[in-house]
């Protein structure tokens, strides 16, 4: 039964809806709800790509949302009892263009001193470790050995039932058809 009334209401039950219900509900807000129109994961989330990396920021406060992004992946399974479908399978970045190897020294470099563990490797080490890419115009990879991939639907599954472990509910098969509001606050939905 729809609760007449919440502290916070959520709309969207896809990643990012079952993501911001997790965390309020994890930093003790216990009225928060979720309304999905159809059901979690069915508009975007299900078929994103689900790239888990910490390379690529020369933002502190994106690569920091990064890591902890990763860290939660891995021991969110553990939590919520709920695969999140993180794989550890590495990443590199590749670099074919002189103007493209600097900007990702830099890069790698800023990314290492926020604690992300960046290797610059060679074409003949891109090759040994992703057989089918061609590497005879790279000049450099740079590679996260731990970063990789999470199962978008997987991950949202868990992150949906850690919020329910802690308090909030979710409603599935509820649009949203208005939000009132009043004085630019939003006072109903």
């Amino acid at each position: 039964l729809l609760p007449e009334a919440a502290k916070v209401v959520v709309i969207g039950g896809g990643i990012i809806g079952s993501s911001v219900a997790y965390h309020l509900a994890h930093m003790g807000i216990k009225d928060v709800i979720v309304l999905e129109r159809d059901q979690l994961t069915s508009g975007t989330t299900w078929h994103a790509a689900g790239l888990m990396v910490t390379f690529g920021s020369t933002s502190e406060t994106a690569t920091d949302i990064r890591k902890y992004s990763k860290s939660l992946y891995q021991s969110l399974e553990e939590e919520a009892g709920q695969s999140t479908g993180f794989k550890p399978v590495g990443f590199i970045e590749l670099a074919s263009e002189k103007d493209r190897l600097e900007e990702y020294r830099r890069v790698a470099a800023f990314n290492r001193a926020c604690g992300v563990d960046v290797q610059e490797i060679s074409p003949d080490e891109v090759k040994s470790l992703f057989p089918l890419c061609e590497t005879k115009d790279i000049l450099a990879g740079f590679y996260v050995e731990d970063d990789g991939r999470v199962n978008p639907v997987d991950a949202t599954m868990a992150l949906a039932k850690g919020a329910r472990q802690q308090g909030a509910e979710i409603f599935e098969k509820t649009a949203v058809r208005n939000i009132v509001t009043d004085n630019g606050r939003v006072t109903g939905v």
